[in-house]
């Protein structure tokens, strides 16, 4: 009485249904334990493994960064007034027309700067 049925017993936890499996549905049913467990011990491994935790979240960052910039910049394409663009396309286009008055200009403005910090010396 009291007593719990030993480890070593073939029927501990059988019940009737168990006794009238036949092996092939005894071994299916052991493959597929094996392979949940497979499937379990992988999902254990991928969360132990940190450094590919970390390199998955820079990975979502990265994602998330672009996609905010691409969300950005048609904001800001969107709402720039179609003057201010033509007038920016239209200035591009006259640089690239005659560039020397731009060059000539740019070097001036250089020649200024580095004459005004040697001569503070």
């Amino acid at each position: 009485m009291g007593e719990e049925p030993r480890a070593t017993d073939p029927q501990v936890g059988a019940t009737s249904a168990d006794a009238n499996r036949s092996p092939e549905e005894i071994r299916a049913e052991i493959d597929q334990t094996r392979e949940d467990m497979g499937d379990t011990v992988d999902a254990l491994a991928a969360k132990t493994d940190v450094k590919g935790q970390a390199q998955q979240r820079i990975a979502d960052l990265k994602g998330n960064l672009d996609r905010r910039r691409q969300d950005l910049t048609a904001k800001a394409r969107s709402t720039t007034p179609e003057s201010a663009q033509q007038s920016g396309q239209q200035v591009v286009a006259k640089v690239r027309e005659n560039p020397a008055p731009v060059a000539l200009g740019g070097a001036v403005l250089v020649g200024f700067l580095l004459g005004r910090l040697t001569g503070r010396r």
